[in-house]
């Protein structure tokens, strides 16, 4: 199937070949439902989403999987991802394919700095005073992703303007469903992603969140917090209809996943300590299954193109 995508794609250089590879395998290791997701969208665009995702999983681990590392280890690497990004460096496990992904699809530079920018904030940021403080971080963790995808989604001509705001939101809703989902393991790494605000509001401490202890007030924070999100994916949801009927049913099948999780966290009791809520294999398969069909009629339907897709350069 790598071979069958690399293939549509036009990637035939050996080394974009092995990068465009790890980045894939990146994407089916750690991002089920994106990876899940990227499988409706036509063949020769996959592996794009796959160097989007691999790049952005990449960075994540030299912050967060290397936590036994010393500090100035992490920021050094981190930095040294960045310069080499900003030079066009093409070498290493994921810059070829992320670096051609970007000029195939004319995505701005200035959407991966301001995903880096937030990286280097999780080195040295452990909570959030505000919710206006926290987006502003998730602008560059989840809403710029989102931008940068939107390119390979083809929005309909003239709806640039209004898929950007809408693919915004929903980058902000997958991740404050993911800050949700994962109290407990960001707690473990030192980091609270709830705005302190919020805690505020509703009685909790950071040292109530060490405690463990899953009563009414973390509950009603959550019940919150969950409320906010879901906020988030009614107003991104009118934006999948802009895009490219391709392109939809990939962006429809991770909206309904995602925003099961926060049906899980409902079912758990808002328990996001002791436990992370995820959306059973038997959902994820009755809600692929039904829209991988759907996808391929599209893909076999003749939809007019918003724009020419860019044509494909074997620069590295």
């Amino acid at each position: 199937m790598t071979a069958r995508e690399l293939d549509a794609a036009g990637i035939t250089d050996p080394r974009l070949r092995t990068s465009y590879d790890e980045c894939r395998r990146l994407n089916a290791a750690h991002g089920r439902t994106y990876f899940l997701s990227t499988l409706l969208l036509p063949v020769a665009k996959r592996p794009h989403v796959h160097a989007l995702y691999g790049f952005a999983r990449y960075a994540d681990e030299i912050v967060d999987d290397t936590a036994s590392w010393p500090l100035a280890d992490r920021r050094r690497r981190l930095t040294e991802l960045a310069e080499r990004f900003r030079a066009g460096d093409a070498t290493g496990p994921v810059l070829p394919a992320v670096l051609d992904t970007a000029a195939r699809w004319q995505i701005g530079r200035d959407l991966f700095e301001a995903f880096l920018a937030s990286m280097a904030m999780d080195l040295d940021v452990q909570d959030y005073a505000t919710w206006e403080d926290l987006r502003s971080y998730m602008h560059g963790s989840a809403a710029v992703i989102g931008l940068q995808l939107l390119p390979l989604l083809e929005p309909a001509p003239g709806t640039g303007r209004a898929a950007a705001a809408y693919a915004r939101d929903l980058g902000l809703a997958f991740q404050l469903t993911n800050f949700i989902r994962d109290v407990g393991e960001d707690l473990d790494r030192g980091r609270v992603y709830l705005p302190k605000e919020d805690l505020a509001a509703f009685g909790v401490t950071r040292d109530d969140l060490h405690s463990g202890l899953v009563d009414g007030r973390l509950r009603r924070l959550v019940a919150f917090e969950v409320a906010r999100a879901r906020e988030l994916f009614r107003s991104a949801e009118p934006g999948i209809r802009l895009l490219h009927p391709t392109s939809r049913d990939c962006i429809r099948t991770a909206f309904t996943l995602y925003a099961g999780i926060l049906d899980a966290v409902e079912r758990a009791g808002y328990d996001v300590l002791s436990r992370r809520a995820a959306v059973s294999g038997l959902r994820r398969v009755s809600v692929a299954a039904p829209a991988l069909a759907r996808a391929r009629r599209a893909r076999r339907a003749r939809h007019p193109r918003p724009r020419r897709h860019p044509r494909p350069s074997q620069r590295s």
